[in-house]
């Protein structure tokens, strides 16, 4: 099947809400680029049929946005959208035991290995994002923790707390070819993992929370996830620019004790323990 690549500048205080908004009227997966720059580039991934000025014309009156920007669009298929990510998708070392890498390469001895193939589902360890909160699973899954992926994409976060010892884990997302692929990734992984929509979740309380979205959503869900986290239990939210992490950090403060815990490429990882 055949996609188009959407491509738009925006101002970089509207990138965010711009990229949640893409999502809500019907893009597949959208990226973020150039964030150094003064108007970052968004790139999303939608159908061919898609009515692609009406799309941002919805999208730019769900941000606030004044205007619809003007966009570029470039027809991809299938196997061009893969081959382009399988060039920048090299394998990762996350601290001391995960290996992130496609089936083309071997990992090295001694490390956990999670494989993953690019496809349309994002979410192979090269974003900024996905790799802050790996390390933070890397650096506290010791074993027989119950783990919460809300927003699981292609299931990486989730795969990587099964091969680091988690007893349970539970991968959430609103698309249901993510909870496909999602659930297909962990077979091929040999981990057990429950991958379903939110209104599948199993009424149960995590020992870790992790959400790799974008700042409205995580805000919106304060409540839920903190319901969701056990007592003393640790969360940790990525898809935050770095100036947005106060607001996030603030309303969670209700609930959690919550610090910006690192910075990477202009993207925060805001984690912390439940009161």
């Amino acid at each position: 099947m055949p996609w188009h690549a959407l491509e738009l500048e925006v101002d970089a205080a509207a990138a965010e809400a711009l990229s949640e908004a893409l999502l809500e009227s019907g893009a597949q997966s959208v990226a973020l680029e150039h964030l150094d720059r003064e108007r970052p580039t968004l790139v999303a991934l939608i159908a061919v049929h898609t009515d692609a000025q009406r799309l941002v014309r919805e999208a730019a009156a769900l941000a606030g946005l004044a205007a619809a920007p003007a966009f570029k669009l470039n027809e991809i298929g299938d196997d061009d959208w893969v081959r382009r990510s399988q060039a920048q998708f090299t394998p990762t070392e996350i601290g001391a035991r995960l290996w992130i890498g496609p089936t083309w390469h071997e990992p090295p001895p001694g490390r956990l290995a999670v494989r993953l193939d690019p496809g349309l589902a994002f979410g192979t360890g090269t974003h900024p994002t996905t790799r802050l909160v790996l390390e933070f699973l890397e650096r506290h899954v010791r074993g027989g923790e119950r783990v919460l992926d809300y927003g699981c994409g292609s299931g990486i976060l989730a795969i990587a707390a099964a091969k680091l010892g988690a007893a349970r884990v539970d991968a959430v997302d609103l698309d249901p070819q993510a909870v496909e692929t999602a659930a297909d990734n962990a077979r091929a992984n040999g981990v057990a993992l429950r991958a379903a929509l939110p209104e599948a979740l199993p009424a149960a309380q995590y020992d870790i929370v992790v959400s790799n979205i974008l700042t409205q959503p995580l805000i919106v869900r304060a409540p839920l996830f903190a319901a969701r986290t056990a007592a003393h239990g640790r969360i940790a939210l990525a898809g935050i620019l770095a100036c947005q992490a106060a607001e996030v950090i603030a309303s969670y403060d209700p609930w959690f004790q919550m610090q910006c815990e690192d910075v990477l490429e202009g993207w925060a990882l805001v984690a912390g323990k439940r009161k």
